[in-house]
């Protein structure tokens, strides 16, 4: 039986055939494949090598995710378990191949895209989760300062969540907080992975990975949502780019509604919530996300919404309510909110 490095490698000696496979909304352009998502949506955000040494090797420029054909396989059939994955590939690989100049030249007509979609796989590792409340994700969290992350519905916890290395094809499972990304409806679109491990003296850290942050799913104009009623109008809010910087801000103004829309180019993307008046952009004390911020400012200002951005003092609020204290964290933000805001939803 193939190893995942040799069914990593078969796919891709076949990447066309591969990407016109699973990513039929895309076209070849050049030496790459060029379509919107791994949920094969129309666009230019990921590529895929087709010839060279880094054949097989993708990257989505909006999500930052990346991987070899594998887990382009596993991202865009949904699957949870590498044996599900390793499935997939050997099936796909035992049919004929499509020969890429026939492909080319021929009437022009592409595969029929598979219908999977992205909704319904992140709702499906979302529903294996259990509540955050005693877990390893709550514990984890806390350590972070943030105390009362198990009252948001947004986030689940599962013990056993499938892991690849890119690098090297291994496979494995760490416990993993999860936040469930949500449209403006409330349907869940996609998730958020945040792999963990037990650090130094009995504390809980992630997990000891290349990258234990893994995003899955429609993100794009979507976002983790805390404390947003179902229908409602949302005249306030406050939008970010991290989980923890805005659990954070949600930990002293419980009441405000949030959003974390996990990177720079989905918090531009962001879509504002119908009857929004005043949206808060929270800022980190870097400059790597200076374009999602001016981005959704453009877009919170042509929609006649007010955006104001309010700053740590430190390199992030998480680090703020770490270092400097609920206390602190609070007055800061009195002096940068509205004052019918401040009165609203912060304490006295």
């Amino acid at each position: 039986m193939l190893t995942a490095s040799e069914l990593s490698d078969r796919l891709a000696q076949n990447a066309e055939a591969v990407c016109r496979h699973y990513l039929s909304a895309g076209r070849r352009a050049g030496k790459y494949w060029i379509v919107g998502d791994v949920a094969n949506n129309k666009g230019r955000s990921l590529y895929v090598h087709l010839t060279g040494p880094r054949a097989g090797r993708w990257a989505d420029a909006a999500t930052a995710q990346f991987g070899d054909l594998l887990d382009l396989v596993r991202e865009s059939c949904g699957l949870i378990d590498f044996r599900d994955v390793a499935g997939e590939a050997r099936h796909f690989l035992s049919l004929p191949q499509p020969d890429p100049q026939c492909s080319r030249e021929g009437d022009g007509r592409a595969d029929a895209p598979i219908a999977r979609p992205p909704s319904e796989r992140a709702q499906r590792l979302f529903r294996m989760t259990r509540p955050l409340a005693g877990t390893l994700g709550d514990a984890y969290l806390r350590q972070r300062g943030i105390l009362r992350a198990a009252t948001h519905a947004a986030l689940g916890f599962h013990p056993s969540c499938y892991y690849r290395d890119l690098a090297t094809g291994g496979t494995s499972t760490f416990p993993a907080l999860i936040a469930a990304v949500t449209d403006a409806d409330g349907c869940v679109t996609g998730v958020h992975r945040t792999y963990l491990g037990h650090s130094g003296e009995g504390g809980v850290g992630k997990a000891p990975v290349e990258a234990p942050r893994r995003a899955l799913g429609g993100l794009l104009g979507n976002a983790v949502r805390f404390r947003f009623p179902a229908g409602a109008p949302i005249p306030v809010t406050a939008a970010g780019e991290g989980l923890e910087t805005m659990l954070s801000l949600s930990h002293v103004m419980p009441a405000m509604p949030m959003v974390a829309a996990l990177t720079a180019n989905h918090l531009a993307a962001f879509r504002l919530p119908e009857g929004c008046r005043r949206l808060y952009i929270a800022a980190d004390a870097d400059t790597a996300g200076r374009h999602g911020i001016e981005g959704l400012s453009r877009r919170a200002q042509r929609r006649g919404v007010l955006p104001l951005v309010i700053a740590p003092e430190l390199g992030d609020f998480n680090e703020d309510l770490r270092r400097l204290g609920p206390d602190r964290l609070t007055r800061n933000l009195r002096d940068q909110l509205a004052p019918e805001d401040a009165k609203a939803f912060l304490p006295p």
